[in-house]
């Protein structure tokens, strides 16, 4: 029971973190939720911290308003990361633990290893950002796959009628990125490597969330999910 207590000891001893990437209003975090917080950044230590709190953030405001549930688990992509970079981490809040680490594809037009624009129209071929629920599964074109619905107007809405669903694909091979200087990339999918899409996409599907970060000015500011002012959010229930 005091592991989590030990956990923020250790942080709070530990130098500062760089300065966030981004002018995201500094709201923070209160309470429970900051040493939520401190627990998911011991388990991820990779992750930089000022984007997992804006996920937990976002997470906290969907609580508040009914889209999803206090145990849903949390995805978080970075996509200020190269794709040659693990940039998508799966977490358990419940019994708060990181699930899995993975590489993840980004759409073509959305940059080469890097990306840079992000899209909510039909054949933009670009990634979309923002805040996403999970919904069900379906075998495709790409194997098995996880449909997503974007929770954001004119950022990420558009993701079920584009057809954006995280799926397995031969391209996200991390071992071809370190030769060829990047994964290969989808139509705006976040696409996985073959053996570690079926488990990711169970681990997620029916109703938790996906966070797809990036720091673009415009949304950072305007994201109803990062200016939540509601009252307390539900905690998660111990399974």
């Amino acid at each position: 029971m005091y592991r989590p207590l030990l956990l923020l000891l250790a942080l709070a001893a530990a130098p500062g973190a760089a300065a966030a990437p981004d002018n995201a209003p500094r709201r923070g975090l209160q309470g429970s939720g900051t040493a939520l917080l401190g627990v998911l950044r011991a388990a991820a230590p990779d992750a930089d911290p000022h984007v997992l709190e804006l996920a937990l953030r976002a997470r906290s405001c969907a609580v508040r308003s009914g889209a999803a549930t206090a145990d849903a688990r949390l995805a978080l992509i970075d996509y200020s990361r190269p794709s040659t970079e693990p940039r998508l981490w799966v977490f358990d809040l419940a019994q708060p633990r990181l699930l899995y680490v993975e590489h993840v594809a980004h759409g073509r037009n959305s940059g080469d290893n890097l990306p840079s624009a992000f899209s909510n129209r039909e054949g933009s071929y670009q990634s979309s950002i923002g805040l996403f629920t999970t919904s069900e599964t379906y075998h495709g074109g790409n194997g098995y796959s996880l449909r997503m619905d974007g929770l954001e107007p004119g950022v990420n809405d558009a993701a079920r009628a584009r057809a954006i669903v995280m799926h397995g694909a031969p391209y996200v091979n991390p071992e071809q990125a370190r030769k060829q200087g990047r994964l290969g990339r989808s139509l705006g999918c976040p696409a996985l490597r073959p053996v570690a899409a079926r488990q990711v996409i169970d681990t997620l599907k029916g109703g938790h969330l996906l966070f797809a970060y990036y720091p673009d000015q415009a949304w950072l500011q305007r994201s109803r999910f990062l200016a939540c002012e509601a009252g307390p959010a539900a905690e998660p229930r111990a399974g």
